[in-house]
C-alpha cells in the first residue's frame, strides 16, 4: 500500500495592518487642524479689566483697542493717538465689512475716554462693539 503524506501543517499568515496610511491621515488631520485653528491674540499691554458677572467670551474678535490706566490708546498692540483713532476705525470698518470691535479698558481708566471710543465706533458704522471684562466670581 502505498501511503500518500500529506502536510497538515499549514502556513496561515496572520492579517498584517498597513500603519502608512493611518499615519498618512493622522499628519493631514493635524495640519488641518493647526491651519484652521484661530488662536487667541493676547495683548501686550498690562490691563486691569474691570469684572462683571454677565461677562460671555467672545469668539472672535477682529480688532481690538485697548485703553491703558493713564489714557494711552493701543490699537493690535500699536500705541496710537486719540487723534488717529477714528481714521484708524473708519479704515478698518471700510477693510472689514461686518468686523467687530473689543474694547479692552483698564479699570482705572477715564470712562470719558471710553465712551469717546464707542462714538468714533458707531460714527464709523461699527455695530458689532463688545467691551472686555473678567467674569466675576458668583457669590452666594
Amino acid at each position: 500500500m502505498n501511503h500518500i503524506r500529506i502536510n497538515r501543517s499549514r502556513r496561515t499568515k496572520g492579517a498584517e495592518i498597513n500603519m502608512a496610511p493611518l499615519i498618512d491621515m493622522i499628519f493631514i488631520l493635524l495640519i488641518f487642524f493647526l491651519v484652521t485653528t484661530s488662536f487667541v491674540k493676547q495683548s501686550a499691554v498690562e490691563i486691569q479689566r474691570p469684572s462683571a458677572q454677565s461677562a460671555e467670551k467672545k469668539e472672535k474678535v477682529n480688532l481690538m483697542v485697548e485703553v491703558s490706566e493713564n489714557g494711552s490708546i493701543f490699537i493690535e498692540g500699536q500705541h496710537t493717538d486719540i487723534r488717529f483713532l477714528s481714521a484708524r476705525i473708519k479704515r478698518f470698518a471700510a477693510e472689514t465689512p461686518g468686523g467687530s470691535i473689543l474694547i479692552a479698558a483698564d479699570r482705572q481708566s477715564q470712562t470719558g475716554l471710553i465712551i469717546n471710543i464707542l462714538d468714533q465706533c458707531r460714527m464709523a458704522g461699527i455695530d458689532n462693539i463688545s467691551v472686555a471684562a473678567k467674569k466675576s466670581e458668583t457669590r452666594e
